[in-house]
């Protein structure tokens, strides 16, 4: 970020306790460094996935071949999207301290809670972005091949019948419209892990330690309930256990809970309110990790 990005404040003027303009451009100066990074290269990557995905499929018919389609697309939506959400986080501290960016941006009129949310308001521009691109990306595959199955059948022959059931197969496994609420699924997956690296790299001592563990934190997180009845039949159900256990699912998120998106993948209907629900739990992730990173944040020396 510039010298001029943030003006010094006018002598005798009071700096504001929050400015929600400091925190854009901290967040907008982050998006350009992500782009600067190349970090946008995995949409190529993920491109080139649907396509060898999209022609060469082993399913038995065409709406088993859409449906493998359809999983494997949103399942590396999700892979791409939490991924690059530790990677790029991870990242941003330790660059902007080892480019001296930091003491920059912290000599002037900027608050350390308006630098980690604008840091993360950063990152999730970049990450729903990205979704949204991937987004298209698989519903043109899924629409083509969609079309494409309709069209060989009807021009195949055979009973009306047959015919029509076989495309109302192939429409039920073909693209719908709920399928962009599984990517706004693993946008909101993808915030709460990037409000966890924000926290570990708030005291970490480097990047790949602050990847190595929000990966670990991931992985025990897809396994909260589990691990919290296993604790539960194993002891006592003290109250020293219970608290412990909600102290767990607090510092750990219940990433299991996003698990939603798998069921409209595969044609389940969408529960009404479980978006609703969702944003809200996110955000209350969000506001907690946000506010134990300025706590650790805040007591650095730079």
């Amino acid at each position: 970020m510039s010298d001029e990005a943030i003006t010094p404040r006018a002598p005798g003027k009071k700096i504001p306790i929050f400015s929600v303009t400091r925190v854009w451009t901290i967040a907008m100066s982050t998006v350009t460094q992500l782009v600067r990074m190349k970090t946008f290269y995995f949409l190529l990557a993920f491109a080139l996935l649907l396509l060898v995905v999209g022609n060469v499929s082993f399913a038995s018919s065409p709406a088993q071949a859409l449906s493998t389609l359809k999983k494997v697309s949103f399942g590396a939506i999700d892979l791409f999207a939490w991924l690059f959400a530790i990677v790029a986080t991870a990242l941003l501290i330790p660059r902007d301290i080892e480019d001296r960016t930091l003491y920059t941006i912290l000599s002037k009129p900027v608050r350390r809670g308006e630098y980690l949310l604008g840091k993360l308001a950063g990152v999730l521009v970049v990450i729903g972005v990205s979704l949204a691109v991937m987004f298209v990306i698989c519903s043109i595959m899924i629409i083509w091949k969609q079309v494409g199955y309709m069209a060989d059948e009807q021009a195949g022959g055979g009973r009306k019948e047959d015919i029509a059931a076989s495309l109302a197969l192939i429409a039920k496994n073909g693209f719908r419209i709920e399928l962009a609420a599984a990517a706004y699924a693993s946008f909101l997956k993808a915030a709460v892990v990037a409000a966890v690296t924000i926290l570990l790299s708030t005291f970490a001592s480097s990047s790949l330690f602050t990847i190595i563990i929000s990966i670990l934190v991931f992985l025990v997180g897809h396994a909260h309930s589990m691990a919290t009845d296993y604790w539960l039949r194993v002891t006592d159900n003290s109250m020293a256990v219970l608290m412990v256990l909600k102290i767990f699912k607090i510092v750990i998120p219940n990433f299991q809970l996003f698990s939603f998106s798998e069921g409209i993948v595969t044609g389940a209907a969408l529960a009404p309110g479980v978006l609703w629900q969702m944003t809200w739990l996110t955000a209350g992730y969000l506001v907690v990790f946000i506010f134990i990173s300025l706590i650790a944040f805040v007591d650095k020396e730079f």
